[in-house]
């Protein structure tokens, strides 16, 4: 195995599916206290998400909160309610040839544009022959690490 040649340098953000979102916010806003930070929906992510934060600057860590546009369609965001586990990597495009190259399986879609506006991609739940390294029922986000973010995390090592 080769030198990894990036760092993951924490969580971003953990993506909570439901089928009311009011629901979700009634725990996560009203109970525990989050900020509701933006909104977004996606007909090709089949999502409507808010995003709420705890924490602040860079250690500042989302919880999307997730309906389904169509519950009957795919991704179904609400079928698992621990939809998925975002991380923070310092290099997301080493990070994506790299992992490729060890035998990781990636969810179909490459590196896009996400919901906060990072740049982001996605590890598979399950592996197959081609790429036997996955997430083993989780889905997880690989998030490009702002510079101050990037910043940040290299001053705590």
């Amino acid at each position: 195995m080769t030198t990894r040649p990036f760092k993951v340098l924490g969580i971003q953000q953990i993506a909570i599916g439901g089928t009311s979102k009011t629901k979700l916010r009634e725990l996560w806003v009203d109970m525990l206290g989050l900020e509701i930070t933006g909104h977004f929906a996606s007909e090709r992510e089949n999502v409507d998400e808010d995003i709420t934060a705890m924490g602040s600057g860079p250690f500042k860590v989302e919880v999307d909160l997730m309906q389904p546009l169509d519950p009957d369609k795919k991704p179904a965001v609400h079928a698992t309610p621990l939809n998925h586990v975002g991380l923070w990597i310092d290099n997301l495009p080493k990070a994506v040839e790299w992992l490729t190259a060890q035998g990781v399986r990636f969810a179909p879609g490459g590196i896009r544009k996400g919901a906060a506006g990072y740049e982001i991609t996605f590890l598979h739940p399950k592996a197959n022959e081609e790429f036997p390294i996955a997430g083993e029922g989780v889905l997880i986000e690989l998030v490009q690490a702002p510079p101050e973010v990037v910043a940040a995390f290299a001053k705590l090592a």
